[in-house]
């Protein structure tokens, strides 16, 4: 039987068994009727709640509750209320339940089943009478939006079996949920159920002690609850003998470190084990490996060390393992591997297994596991060598990963064997040969990844002809050149479509249109030059991502309608025309290098009294003018990151941005004519990796709170996603994966894979005054700091040394006085410094990483010592006097003989800097391909430029 005629009978079952229950719970009670103090307590209790989709319409006051109310389930005889089903869809955000829970529920006298779960509490504590509802046995609040101390008196529900109190994940809303103690668990010693993941138990060091008073107990999930290192120790300790019916055990996401406890192997009855996301760095013991009942293991994410050994081959129930990113783990797969006959999904991604891939498939497909092997994750495992017709017995195979390898030579014909594959991913290999032809004869194929290779030919229609279940295509970053007619309309309906760095234009491809259920589309770097047609922007409104970047695509952009939380694209293109207008729903816009022009004040968050879902905003590169940023743009308060650099803008840097963004990480107004002051306000923006406000007209002092910029002093957490990242109901896109170019070490570099782990501040070019604040020593996290070009005068902070994480330093073209601190050695990892033309004085501090840099680095100063040539007198460490005096009569005579030439040479490089300039240079270029609008936009910045 297929997996399709699988769900329709589940879901036939599924609704026979709910008309069922309804039946013997409503039929026999019509004639008993909702007992009336129940009804009005639950009318008291829905007037308390907000239900902004009208979820509980059916509860209208002179109807039956339990008959006729959704969610209601009542007694047979006596018609007491027995349980609350008002749990939300998880995909449905809008229909979630929130507001107040009233203490009305206690009239609910029998009620044993309530689940408030995927609603949205605003982050209020569980109320502490619950505790008092002594009849319940199902308790499910998870993902409710509750927050703050959970209450001990849920401690007197001594009848509870299912306990569910996780709380939300990082991408919610509401405060984390935490305890003080868990004692309060124990009079529970019917439970069976207990989940609390996300909710914080680092105080509650009683946490395993009362886990192991709860004799009942089968599934425990304890992911994320920041439990310290050394209670692993704990688990070795404990012998857990009293959890014998212990059958799950998630303790994931925690930060347990050193050997897996070999306390675990006292859970005789254990099924499910997840302690990925840790930091264990031991082997795996030979104990687990032996651990028969084990059916799901899940090691991923740790520092494990050592082999995979072969008594592997003695886990004979196991159906799911796990080992994937553990760096230190090595050597090559077992063949005992081969003689587990229920696996259906090994993952070995990240472990160095430097291993043929023709012998991995050898020994997969002559084992009992080549029947039943239905997932096999080998992605940057160093695997290398063909992949062999072997292949072809792994006849179950829906799943194939072999991404980021160095696997060579083609896919072969048995590919074509593979008839239940669902998931092919061969990314980032150095594939050759006819890899579309072999795919296209996978009928069944669902989802196809093979980006980042060196594949390349022409496409056509015939590729594509049976693979009409596909829902996935992921292409991007090959040489492929698609072919089809201009009528062709594929058989297939995709929800993910990446064909980036494919030549598909010179239009936008028509058959698009025919995609009614396309969810991500990239079609970046694709050759397209034309217009959108308005068919292409109507379908925006499906899109939860569109890349559309690095084409030459022109017009106008139109108001664009979207779902929540999308991302849209469309930078390196050649818009033109005024801002669009955008849905408050948009989470993401790039529209930077193009030739969009006008005001801002007419932009976004104009119409809104709310705040908007925008988090990035990216509109570098264009001629927006019209003074300052608008005081509508505070609407947005989700913004991670705002980019407005290379524009024409002015005025003064709001102080407004301190309070309006707190989750601001990118603040970049680099290259525009903004004056005054840098406002201390900014200080409050203790979220903020990169601060570029250089090329303006600024001026005063450096704030003195810059050391509150927090982030850029402490490390990255790794147990919290990247702001940098977007979801939707099924997968994880990097929306700026490609976004990140900054001035640092003196050149224009690009961040795109590591832009989340830099910080930088770029203050350079203003005319910022007074002294370096010894603040700034403090940002031990900062990579990049340029001060260079403004007047800024006094010493180096002696303490720089401290900023060891920084890679590239430039106060040059300043004032600056006195001598290098001797602790500028310590920045080991320094590969750009730049300290010329200032008035520095002194030996330059002697260590291989300082004299490793050129001698431009320290000309104009009054400094000696390697790597200059001037030699320091040994009293003084300063410029031997008879070498200052040569030089003295050597810059004389070189200022007379250079007179004659100088104004040439002055006037010269002014014209040669209106040619190569940021902003003429755009201009310039644009009029080439630009209409007459162009020479306007031309020459009202030129009348702006001579004027001044």
């Amino acid at each position: 039987m297929d997996t399709g005629s699988i769900k329709i009978l589940v879901l036939v079952i599924f609704t026979l068994a709910t008309l069922s229950i309804s039946l013997s719970t409503n039929g026999s009670s019509s004639n008993i009727g909702c007992i009336e103090s129940e009804r009005q307590a639950l009318l008291v209790f829905k007037q308390h709640l907000l239900d902004p989709a009208n979820r509980l319409a059916s509860w209208a006051p002179h109807e039956d509750c339990c008959r006729w109310w959704v969610g209601v389930v009542c007694h047979d005889v006596s018609g007491h209320v027995l349980e609350l089903h008002l749990q939300n869809p998880p995909a449905y955000e809008r229909s979630r339940l929130g507001g107040k829970i009233n203490h009305s529920l206690l009239n609910l006298t029998h009620l044993s089943y309530l689940d408030l779960s995927h609603n949205y509490f605003g982050g209020i504590p569980i109320p502490h009478f619950f505790g008092s509802m002594v009849t319940l046995r199902h308790l499910n609040l998870s993902r409710a939006g509750f927050g703050g101390l959970i209450p001990h008196q849920l401690g007197n529900l001594s009848h509870m079996h299912y306990l569910n109190l996780a709380g939300d994940d990082y991408y919610k809303e509401s405060p984390q949920q935490y305890v003080e103690n868990l004692g309060w668990l124990a009079g529970m010693s019917q439970l069976k159920y207990l989940d609390m993941s996300n909710v914080d138990l680092n105080k509650a060091l009683d946490w395993l002690q009362t886990v192991n008073m709860l004799p009942s107990l089968k599934e425990l999930y304890l992911s994320h609850c920041h439990l310290p290192p050394q209670h692993s120790t704990l688990l070795s300790r404990n012998n857990l003998s009293a959890l014998t019916l212990l059958v799950s055990l998630d303790l994931s996401f925690n930060h347990f470190g050193g050997p897996i406890p070999d306390g675990l192997q006292n859970l005789t009855s254990l099924r499910h084990l997840d302690l990925s996301h840790n930091y264990f760095n031991s082997s795996i013991p030979d104990w687990l490996y032996g651990f028969s009942p084990l059916e799901f293991l899940n090691l991923g994410s740790n520092h494990l060390q050592g082999q995979i050994s072969s008594v592997i081959g003695n886990m004979t129930s196991a159906i799911s393992l796990d080992l994937s990113l553990n760096n230190e783990l090595e050597g090559g797969i077992p063949k005992s591997l081969g003689n587990l006959c229920n696996l259906k999904s090994v993952s070995l991604g990240g472990v160095k297994l430097s291993q043929n891939i023709s012998d991995i498939l050898h020994l997969l497909s002559f084992g009992c596991i080549s029947h039943g092997l239905e997932s096999l994750g080998l992605r940057d495992s160093q695997l290398f060598g063909p992949i062999t017709g072997h292949i072809g017995y792994l006849k179950s195979l829906r799943k194939l990963d072999l991404s980021y390898n160095s696997i060579v030579g083609s896919i072969p014909e048995s590919l074509g064997e593979l008839f239940m594959l669902r998931v092919l991913y061969v990314q980032d290999n150095k594939l050759e040969g006819n890899l579309l032809e072999s795919i296209g004869q996978l009928a069944n194929l669902e989802e196809v990844f093979f980006s980042n290779n060196l594949l390349n030919g022409v496409i056509s229609e015939t590729h594509f002809e049976n693979l009409t279940k596909l829902k996935t295509f992921s292409g991007s970053r090959n040489s492929f050149n698609l072919k089809v007619h201009p009528t062709w309309i594929p058989p297939f309906q995709v929800e993910i479509l990446a064909l980036g760095s494919w030549h598909l234009g010179p239009q936008i491809p028509p058959w698009l249109h025919s995609q009614k259920q396309l969810l991500s589309l990239d079609i970046s770097n694709s050759g397209i030059s034309d217009s959108i047609p308005s068919w292409f922007w109507n379908m925006s409104s499906q899109f939860g991502y569109l890349d559309a970047s690095h084409n030459q695509i022109y017009g106008e952009i139109p108001y664009i309608p979207v779902q929540p939380f999308v991302s849209f694209d469309f930078s390196s293109n050649s818009f033109n025309g005024s801002l669009p207008r955008i849905s408050s729903n948009l989470g993401s816009l790039d529209l930077s290098n193009n030739s969009l022009s006008g005001s801002l004040s007419s932009f976004l968050c104009h119409r809104m009294k709310g705040t908007m879902s925008l988090q990035y905003l990216i509109l570098s590169g264009n001629f927006l003018i019209s003074g300052e940023l608008p005081h509508s743009l505070q609407n947005c308060t989700q913004l991670v990151i705002l980019d407005m650099g290379e524009n024409d803008l002015n005025g003064h840097i709001p102080t407004w941005l301190g309070s309006s963004f707190q989750d601001l990480e990118i603040l970049n107004v680099r290259s525009n004519e903004f004056h005054g002051q840098i406002p201390n306000e900014l200080c409050a923006l203790a979220s903020l990796r990169i601060l570029d406000l250089s090329q303006n007209n600024l001026s005063g002092f450096l704030p003195k709170c810059i050391h509150n910029f927090s982030v850029m002093a402490t490390p990255d957490d790794d147990g919290h996603p990247s702001h940098f990242l977007m979801e939707d109901d099924n997968h994880i896109f990097d929306v700026f994966s490609d976004y990140g170019s900054y001035v640092m070490k003196g050149n224009l570099l690009n961040y795109s894979t590591t832009l989340r782990l830099v910080r930088i501040i770029d203050l350079s070019n203003n005319n910022l005054s007074g002294e370096i604040t010894e603040g700034v020593v403090n940002l031990q996290y900062l990579v990049s700091l340029n001060l260079s070009h403004n007047h800024l005068s006094g010493r180096i902070p002696k303490g720089i040394g401290a900023m060891n994480s920084l890679e590239a330093l430039d106060f040059s073209q300043n004032q600056l006085s006195g001598s290098i601190p001797q602790s500028i050695s310590n920045l080991t990892f320094l590969s750009y410094l730049n300290l010329s033309n200032n008035d520095l004085i002194g030996k330059i501090p002697s260590s291989t990483q300082i004299s490793g840099f050129p001698a431009s680095s320290f000309t104009g100063n009054q400094l000696c010592g390697p790597p200059l040539t001037q030699n320091c007198s040994a009293a003084t460490g300063e410029i031997n006097p008879s070498m200052r005096n040569e030089d003295k009569r050597d810059e004389v005579d070189w200022f007379y003989v250079a007179m004659g030439t100088g104004f040439g040479t002055g006037f010269g490089a002014f014209l040669v800097s209106l040619m190569v300039s940021r902003r003429w240079s755009r201009i310039y270029f644009g009029f080439l391909d630009r209409m007459w609008t162009r020479i306007l936009l031309l020459y009202a910045k030129a009348t702006r430029f001579h004027a001044v």
